[in-house]
């Protein structure tokens, strides 16, 4: 079996959406699943609309990602030799023509044709008339007038266009620049793509494609047209249903494979699970798969796969990701418990990485501020001698363990008759600032001894002020 090869052909006029994201995704997943080659090829042919930033941005998501690539990036603005030499094989062939008709010839023949209630298309009167290259004149394909071209798409099955509905498209305008169609073939030809997976929206697209391989006496590659992705009112996907940049997800605290979950299972499906890893999805995928219908992206439903990735991703890989937020908050990590730890604590309680990270700050902060709420509930004069007993056995122990620490809580039980909620919250507020947290053994374990101790005493001395106060 000849080798896989698939791209993907980011335009560089913005940033990579969720929907190109996904595009990018089942290429890459049926590459690195039939163990073939995927390529990056920017279309940045567009020079007014398109940007180096907006390259640079496609390249940061996609490496975010972690969508690797075999070839590339090439960028269409660095192959325009390659295109001149291959449209004029195709005029020398015959299989396209020079076209002198003016802009508002060609919009009198649409009038035209609109008034005869017929589809507005070029009336075809260069096509004979063996014209030669002038500064105006624009290269137009010529387009079987009767029959039909007819493609099996991996997806959507045998489809069927009337050539008769076909133009004769321009594939070369007038300053010598290629159109759409025509470049990405020659690329395609060039680099060897013998797989397409795009979005169904390009289906219009491929009868012309498919006549200039012809043309150019290719083989053809085998097409795969994915359906849309969907806003939850059925409409297509825009910012406010959540199609912003793949780096924005990023900036929100999502994991990239996470993501990538998410994304996959809008189309695609294997039997009934809904959690994959990446290593799962390259066993997994298969273009079989991929349904027929539009994607419907709903945000909450990703908040839910983000989750499940948060709590069994491993706290040295979560670390990496989570450290650049914790940065961005000023947090150092240096000055508090080993990062892992903490995150053992959290990731069972986290959505995503910004809600671990709020939740991680009391790990490192040298000062905790009590919740007003909080502080008026729990800090009250009659924890004073439970938190000394506190801080007197946990001084004596030499194996800081959760085991050891909860046997400090039972002896504190003891001597005092109160039961372990009523020392854990108050010693929560105390240790933390708030009511919510991870288990009182587990955050005394992973603070440790020193700064536990430090904490109880502030609160004591917190106790003692407040107290005074009311008394004045």
């Amino acid at each position: 079996m000849k080798q896989i090869i698939t791209r993907f052909p980011p335009s560089p006029t913005g940033y990579l959406h969720v929907g190109g994201a996904r595009t990018a995704l089942f290429s890459w997943l049926y590459a690195r699943h039939n163990k073939g080659k995927f390529i990056l090829r920017i279309e940045d042919t567009d020079v007014e609309r398109s940007s180096q930033a907006s390259s640079d941005a496609i390249l940061e998501a996609l490496d975010w990602l972690g969508i690797d690539w075999d070839k590339g990036p090439y960028y269409q603005s660095e192959r325009m030799a390659i295109y001149k030499e291959y449209i004029q094989q195709i005029v020398d062939s015959g299989h396209a023509y020079y076209c002198t008709c003016s802009p508002d010839d060609i919009k009198s023949m649409r009038e035209k044709a609109m008034a005869k209630k017929e589809k507005p298309m070029y009336d075809r009167r260069c096509r004979n008339k063996q014209l030669s290259k002038t500064s105006d004149a624009v290269i137009r394909f010529a387009a079987p007038i009767g029959g039909s071209t007819a493609f099996n798409d991996k997806i959507r099955g045998n489809i069927i266009f009337q050539n008769s509905e076909l133009d004769d498209f321009i594939i070369c305008r007038s300053d010598g620049t290629p159109t759409y169609n025509i470049a990405v073939v020659v690329d395609d030809i060039t680099m060897g793509v013998n797989t397409i997976i795009r979005g169904d929206d390009h289906i219009n697209n491929t009868p012309k494609q498919i006549l200039l391989y012809n043309a150019f006496k290719n083989v053809l590659p085998a097409y795969a047209h994915v359906p849309m992705v969907l806003g939850k009112d059925r409409t297509r996907l825009s910012k406010r249903h959540g199609a912003m940049s793949v780096t924005a997800y990023k900036d929100m605290g999502y994991l990239p494979d996470a993501l990538l979950n998410y994304l996959v299972r809008l189309g695609w499906s294997y039997g009934n699970q809904e959690i994959f890893t990446k290593e799962e999805l390259i066993d997994k995928f298969t273009l079989e798969n991929i349904g027929r219908s539009a994607g419907v992206f709903d945000q909450e439903k990703l908040i839910a796969v983000n989750a499940a990735h948060v709590k069994t991703t491993s706290p040295l890989i979560l670390s990496e990701h989570i450290l650049p937020i914790l940065n961005q908050k000023k947090i150092n990590i240096k000055q508090g418990p080993a990062l892992d730890k903490v995150i053992r604590t959290l990731n069972n309680r986290s959505k995503d990485l910004n809600e671990m990270a709020d939740s991680a700050l009391f790990y490192y902060q040298k000062n905790i501020e009590y919740d007003l709420k909080a502080d008026k509930k729990n800090l009250k004069p009659s924890l004073i001698k439970p938190f000394e007993m506190l801080i007197h056995e946990i001084d004596k122990i030499d194996h800081f363990t959760e085991q050891n620490i909860e046997n400090v809580f039972k002896k504190v039980m003891e001597k005092t008759g109160l039961k372990l909620g009523k020392i854990a919250q108050p010693l929560r507020v105390a240790l933390t600032g708030k009511t919510v947290s991870p288990g009182i053994f587990e955050i005394v374990d992973v603070i440790g001894k020193k700064t536990v101790i430090s904490r109880i005493k502030k609160a004591i001395d917190h106790i003692i002020k407040k107290n005074e106060n009311q008394h004045l």
